[in-house]
């Protein structure tokens, strides 16, 4: 809601829990909670601007008039719902698939069509190397100065600065291949190469039965 241009795809899991007429059924329940809440924002932030412009001294409230307006025109696509039933091999490949047709979607997403450095690919082919290499430890975390170094040692790679890497890495971040939380003060200088281990951890972590589990210890 807060990023220009989004387009959001909605997918429902547990198809495997539900009888196949429930599973329409909650699909079009899901779409349609979706759009009463994006009219209900909508309006609200409509609420607010006119409360602002209508007040006394609404030159003191310039900021927070201009953040609303921002948020106001952020347009959100939101796509169909596709629902998975995730122990499924085949569904998990046709979730994939509705992916990839929706990002090759110049109406979707007009910058698919650019064209980036040969530089990028350079370095996103080194970092798949280095997360696959025997030295790279098993939660596949590195520091941001010590992966630069890494990637400076190969030759076509020497001249690689750290605004560029930075640059790369936002780009790869983006596209899923490596994490990098560079707003986050204690994470800014730490990169994950392998996004897989910190959803490991976090489905350790974060499950829906975890508050009876700390309960039933005495």
């Amino acid at each position: 809601m807060r990023v220009p241009n989004s387009v959001v795809l909605p997918v429902g899991t547990h198809v495997d829990c539900c009888r196949e007429e429930e599973v329409e059924e909650k699909r079009r329940d899901i779409m349609a909670r979706i759009t009463d809440m994006l009219a209900e924002r909508k309006s609200n932030l409509a609420h607010f601007i006119n409360n602002l412009e209508g007040s006394e001294e609404p030159e003191f409230y310039m900021d927070q008039w201009e953040r609303l307006k921002e948020m106001e025109s952020c347009t959100l696509t939101i796509l169909n719902l596709v629902a998975v039933n995730c122990t499924d091999h085949q569904d998990i490949k046709k979730l994939e698939a509705t992916i990839l047709e929706h990002v090759k979607n110049e109406e979707l997403f007009p910058e698919v069509i650019r064209v980036l450095p040969p530089i990028y690919r350079q370095v996103e082919a080194a970092i798949v190397d280095i997360a696959q290499s025997e030295e790279m430890a098993g939660h596949g975390m590195m520091d941001l100065q010590y992966l630069l170094s890494k990637l400076s040692q190969r030759e076509h790679l020497a001249s690689l600065g750290r605004e560029l890497l930075q640059d790369i890495l936002r780009y790869l971040h983006r596209i899923g291949l490596v994490v990098w939380y560079e707003e986050i003060q204690q994470l800014e200088s730490t990169v994950f190469l392998q996004p897989t281990f910190l959803i490991t951890m976090f489905k350790l972590l974060v499950r829906h039965c975890l508050v009876q589990q700390l309960e039933s210890i005495s």
